[in-house]
Parts: structure tokens; sequence; C-alpha cells
């Protein structure tokens, strides 16, 4: 039965994603459940060893490897009757049948594979083997206490970076694990977010989501509206000459207005803040917020203090 017909008794307008179908298939294959970090772990192993194109991206977190998106997805299949709403990850009745559909020889081979791990054994394994995941983590002095190489070699995949920095970047394509590796990789410690409005249909990219996952990797969070251009501005610049001007007018026009927010963001720099400006466009050719970093720099002039600049 294809994925596009797996409907929920529960929500009958429900339809099981591709990426929901492995999260099912995968439960079902360690026994239709699971302790939570457990199977966040092992979500976490089998994107990175066995899936050809793996649906969840996962950033360093305070027990290790962690997907919001997984969790997003979560509760989506609870709400739909799929999965039990509890402590665990646990298949319903419902929730058993359907997994049969997304039955797999590797989900099985996966599951014997880490059937003897589990618990503080199943988190230092990932520790050991990916120790940038586990750069963030409160319990590695714990789960590697008797592995001092170990220990190290957590420590040394934590990017080390000093100085400010202003940097721009953009969310198109990317999801919001995979864009918190970006800004963490390159030592980014506060966002500012330059758009108008807040929100996305994109799950991560909303002000609010947004905000708590940059807290929860410790990535100060910031929202400067009046430094982005207004929707129904943007929805006119359908064309490539449309676009160009809107932001022609943007850096002729409104970046001269804003020296209040200008100078808010010299301040952040001036604390040695590591910035980077965001807004939409994967490309910085296409967005205001390259124009933005300009700007900043013009009213630095002279006295402006050595900071790394470019879009990431």
């Amino acid at each position: 039965m294809a994925i596009s017909d797996q409907r929920s008794d529960a929500d009958p307008n429900f339809v099981v994603t591709a990426r929901q179908s492995q999260l099912l298939g995968l439960l079902d294959a360690v026994g239709g459940r699971a302790r939570r970090i457990d199977f966040q772990k092992l979500l976490f192993l089998y994107c990175q060893e066995v899936a050809r194109q793996p649906p969840y991206d996962f950033v360093p977190y305070r027990l290790g490897a962690f997907s919001f998106t997984s969790y997003h997805d979560r509760r989506k299949l609870v709400d739909a009757g799929l999965l039990l709403d509890g402590d665990d990850w646990q298949l319903t009745e419902l929730g058993q049948r359907i997994a049969l559909d997304f039955r797999e020889g590797s989900f099985e081979i996966f599951a014997k594979q880490y059937a003897h791990l589990s618990g503080d054994d199943l988190v230092a394994d990932t520790y050991r083997r990916y120790p940038y995941y586990a750069t963030r983590s409160e319990i590695v002095e714990n789960v590697l206490s008797d592995d001092k190489m170990s220990r190290l070699a957590v420590k040394h995949a934590s990017p080390e970076f000093s100085g400010p920095s202003l940097l721009t970047i953009g969310y198109e394509g990317r999801s919001i694990e995979g864009y918190l590796n970006v800004l963490l990789e390159a030592g980014v410690t506060l966002l500012c977010d330059v758009r108008y409005n807040a929100v996305s249909r994109k799950y991560g990219f909303s002000r609010r989501t947004l905000e708590n996952a940059c807290r929860h990797v410790g990535i100060t969070y910031e929202h400067l509206p009046s430094l982005g251009i207004p929707s129904e501005e943007r929805r006119n610049a359908n064309s490539p000459k449309a676009r160009r001007a809107l932001l022609q007018k943007y850096r002729q026009k409104t970046l001269p207005t804003l020296r209040d927010e200008i100078e808010t963001l010299l301040g952040w720099l001036s604390d040695g803040y590591r910035m980077a400006l965001m807004c939409y466009e994967r490309h910085p050719g296409d967005c205001h917020r390259g124009h933005l970093a300009a700007a900043v720099d013009a009213y630095l002039g002279a006295n402006k203090p050595t900071h790394q600049r470019g879009d990431l």
C-alpha cells in the first residue's frame, strides 16, 4: 500500500508521510516500544548508518544527538492515534497495524545489530563514534567516566572561536537541525532575525519555535522586525527586475532611517557576539541581509573592530 494511502482511523484526514513511515517502521522493528532517549539514539544511528536518504537531521543537545523534527512528527502521530502519549515511544494497536506496511529488512537488521545496547551503554556508543553530537551533553562525564580518550575527543570536537563576527544566513532548503549545525560550526552566539514577519510554514522557523531551538543549543535569538521588508512589498517583487528594484529601495531609502536598529547591532558586536543576520533566501544576493551587513560596516567606519564577515 502506498504511503499516501495510509490514513488513521482516529483522524481519517491524516496521511503518514515518507519520513514518519520510517519512524513507525523503526519503532516496530525494536518491538513497538522504546524509552525516549534510547529511541532518539537509535533513530540517530539509523540515519547516520543505514538510511540512504536520512529522514532526520540532528543537533548536539543536552543528552547528545537530538532531532526537533522527530518530536514534531511524534506529536502528529500521537494526535493521529498511532503513538501513545507517554514517556516512551510506543505504538498503539492502530499504529502497530499501520507499521506492518512499513516493515523493511534494513529495519530488522539494524534492530538486531543494536539489540544488546540500551540506556547509558547506547548513549556512550553514540558519543564515542560521533563526538560532535556530545559536545553539549550534560551527561558526558557520567556515561564516559571510564573513557578519558573519548571525553577528550568530545572536547576537541567542539568548535572554538573568539572575537566578534558579522555573518549572514538564509534557511531556504535547510532543516532546523541542519541550520543550527551551520550556526554552531561557525561559532555563532547570537542569531538576529531580520525578517519583517518571523513566521514560516516550514517547521522550526517561526519565531517561538526557532527561539526555543536556539536557546537549547546555547545561541541567543533576537528579532528586529523593523530591519525587514514588509510582506506587501515583497509580495510584488516576483521578477528579477522587481527584486533588484526592491533591494535597491531598501539599500538607498530604508537603511538610512534605521540608525537606532543598526546601533543595536553594533552594540552586540562591541560586546563580542559572533552574530548572524538571518532571513529566508538561501543566496545572499536574493536577500536584503547582505545590504544590511554592508550598512553595519559602513557605520563602523574607520574604527570598526576586527571581525569575520561572510554568508553561511
